[in-house]
């Protein structure tokens, strides 16, 4: 260990001006002494059962030299750009790509990967699932030849009345004032003016008069016309019917058909494919109620032996009526603005979007903003300014995750498109650690038992110390990725690199605002863990002398008694 004077002390924080040494941690003084920072002690007991020594150590010290023969699973994106970039460069949202004709290829997905895609999303009302099962092995071997980290999520179809396929490969045009037929009949290719449903009962209960609304907007129709299973429907609003286009009924401006259940057989069925492909993450559609959740995550828990997360995609009236409960159940969040936009008043959607986002944050629930964030990019090489505001204010917001749909299946520039949610969010995370946002923001208590209240002020007083120390990044040794999505949570200046040795973890971090997963084989020994990691991390180039990192963990010792040690340190690399 190298041993400080007092006055070198001063120096090393002299660069954070924000740290005080009268201030408080824990509610104790801040004193340095023999060359070493640190706080008084606090002890917690419960009932007498439970004895956990909560301590908040910043010990300045030098890293001795470790024989390491670990592999580092660090991805190789975020490498580069801690290179690049330092620790304080580093983007903090996380960004996801719908797979599409677009850009399945190999190389396509390689360049994806290489401009930051964090999770690559697969949508399963569209293709076979051979196409979707290429996609994800050859996202499973860029992973493992190439070093990416890349997540796969699937989203699931929902109580979705679509078209079917229409024969052409590009979109149809429907003109204003033109009579369209809506058929569940079964055809070979395309007829002139006539559009195929998925579903065969899809016409029950319309009545003549009631509006059709296709994509979320796309296009408008009045039903004219009923003639058995049939609906002859004229075009009010012109648009483009896209391939496997998104049906509604309204009637008096509330939704006249509500469809299939949440999963339909189908919906299984994908589920069950995404658990024998090994996907992260599963996202469901028109999810209203809490209940739904649940079944599917007892299914998953039976019959997957991966930890697949699951996403509910807030998208009707009734799932924001039933909001809360719905966060609580879920693994993550998804605000698919597209359809929210059709039962909710589109001026509204600002707010119901900041409204959700501020929620999953209190509730410690990863976000993603989703739906027509750079639609222009579909067809044009560059966004328009209120696309690029848009983005901005969703990363203002601290949303997890941003999602091009559109933009990067089916688009004529779907790089392009990544790029400009890179260099938007990049900037907007900058601006607001310049404007010091984050000390603006407030959490909630989450846990109910004694161990989970420590572990949230434990993460609690770390990012408030690290804030305020100016370190220049966050460590943390995580079993499962609890303690790192609690940091994530408060939303620190300085990024978060995880170290855990559960694969399903580091995948499920992805989401993670912040967060940096790295795989690695973790010991018992705390102090081996800490040693061997950021040794390597400094042979490889990735930290320097000087800089300061502050290290947590929730790791216990398997021989550990009823006392559990949970600690901050400060660590300064020499």
């Amino acid at each position: 260990m190298a041993v400080y004077s007092d006055s070198m002390l001063q120096k090393i924080f002299a660069k954070s001006p924000t740290f005080d040494l009268n201030k408080r941690v824990f509610g104790k003084p801040v004193t340095i002494s023999g060359g070493a920072i640190s706080c008084n002690e606090r002890n917690l007991k419960s009932k007498g059962k439970i004895a956990v020594k909560a301590a908040a150590e910043a010990g300045v010290m030098g890293l001795k030299n470790y024989e390491v023969n670990l592999d580092l699973g660090f991805d190789v994106v975020a490498e580069r750009e801690l290179r690049e970039k330092g620790f304080l460069g580093m983007r903090k949202t996380k960004l996801v790509c719908t797979i599409g004709p677009a850009c399945c290829s190999l190389e396509d997905l390689e360049r994806l990967a290489m401009r930051g895609m964090n999770v690559a999303r697969l949508n399963m009302c569209h293709n076979t699932r051979e196409w979707h099962r290429d996609v994800i092995g050859k996202i499973k071997k860029l992973n493992e030849e190439k070093g990416f980290s890349v997540s796969v999520m699937i989203d699931t179809e929902g109580s979705l009345i679509h078209v079917v396929d229409h024969g052409v490969p590009s979109s149809l045009k429907a003109e204003e004032g033109s009579v369209w037929v809506f058929t569940a009949q079964k055809f070979e290719g395309s007829r002139p003016f006539t559009v195929q449903a998925n579903y065969q009962g899809f016409s029950e209960g319309i009545m003549v008069g009631d509006e059709l609304v296709i994509d979320g907007g796309m296009a408008r129709f009045e039903v004219v016309e009923k003639m058995g299973d049939d609906l002859h429907c004229k075009c009010t609003d012109p648009g483009l019917f896209l391939p496997r286009a998104k049906l509604s009924f309204w009637r008096d401006g509330k939704l006249s058909y509500h469809g299939l259940p949440t999963l339909s057989t189908k919906d299984w069925a994908d589920v069950d494919f995404g658990i024998s492909e090994g996907v992260d993450f599963i996202a469901m559609s028109f999810v209203n109620d809490a209940d739904s959740v649940k079944d599917l995550k007892n299914h998953l828990f039976a019959k997957s032996s991966k930890s697949i997360r699951v996403l509910a995609k807030i998208e009707t009236l009734e799932s924001l009526q039933k909001l809360e409960e719905i966060v609580e159940a879920s693994d993550g969040i998804m605000v698919a603005r597209g359809d929210l936009g059709v039962e909710v008043p589109l001026e509204q959607i600002p707010t119901v979007q900041e409204d959700i986002t501020r929620l999953c944050r209190q509730m410690n629930k990863p976000v993603i903003i989703a739906s027509q964030l750079l639609e222009s990019m579909v067809e044009y090489p560059t966004p328009t300014r209120a696309e690029v505001a848009d983005v901005s204010e969703a990363v203002r917001q601290y949303a997890d995750a941003l999602m091009l749909s559109g933009e990067s299946a089916i688009g004529l520039h779907g790089q392009k498109a990544l790029s400009v949610l890179q260099m938007a969010s990049s900037r907007m995370e900058l601006w607001s650690r310049e404007e010091n946002r984050q000390s603006s923001i407030s959490n909630h208590q989450l846990g109910s038992s004694l161990s989970d209240c420590i572990a949230e002020e434990i993460c609690s007083c770390a990012v408030q110390m690290a804030n305020n120390l100016g370190v220049d990044a966050i460590f943390v040794y995580t079993k499962h990725g609890e303690m790192a999505s609690l940091l994530s949570c408060n939303r620190p200046y300085p990024p978060i690199f995880a170290f855990t040795s559960d694969s399903d973890a580091r995948m499920a971090l992805n989401l993670q605002w912040g967060v940096i997963p790295i795989l690695v084989d973790l010991a018992d020994d705390m102090e081996a863990n800490i040693s061997k990691t950021i040794d390597l991390m400094r042979t490889n180039g990735m930290v320097k002398e000087g800089e300061a990192v502050l290290v947590v963990s929730d790791l216990t010792a398997t021989r550990a008694t009823s006392t559990i040690f949970q600690s901050i340190q400060v660590k300064i690399i020499v």
